[in-house]
């Protein structure tokens, strides 16, 4: 069971009836922007990993030795 042309266009002016053009035309926009928005995540994505890849990892050790003086910084901009 398909769908004819006659079938397809009686069903287009029901949505724009229920609807309204100005709706359907903010639809339509928000989905093309959704879509782009997925496009831009994919290709920013697949380019990541290989930056990442060339950048140096850099590992902290952790420090054992108390530092002798502590600054609030807070305390610094109150006084």
């Amino acid at each position: 069971m398909g769908f004819s042309t006659t079938h397809l266009i009686i069903f287009l002016v029901i949505i724009v009836v229920i609807f309204g053009t100005k709706k359907l035309r903010n639809i339509g926009s928000d989905l093309g922007g959704a879509v782009k928005g997925f496009k831009d995540g994919m290709r920013d994505g697949t380019e990541k990993p290989a930056e990442a890849a060339a950048a140096p990892v850099q590992q902290v050790a952790a420090s054992t030795a108390v530092p002798k003086e502590t600054i609030d910084v807070e305390a610094k901009t109150k006084v």
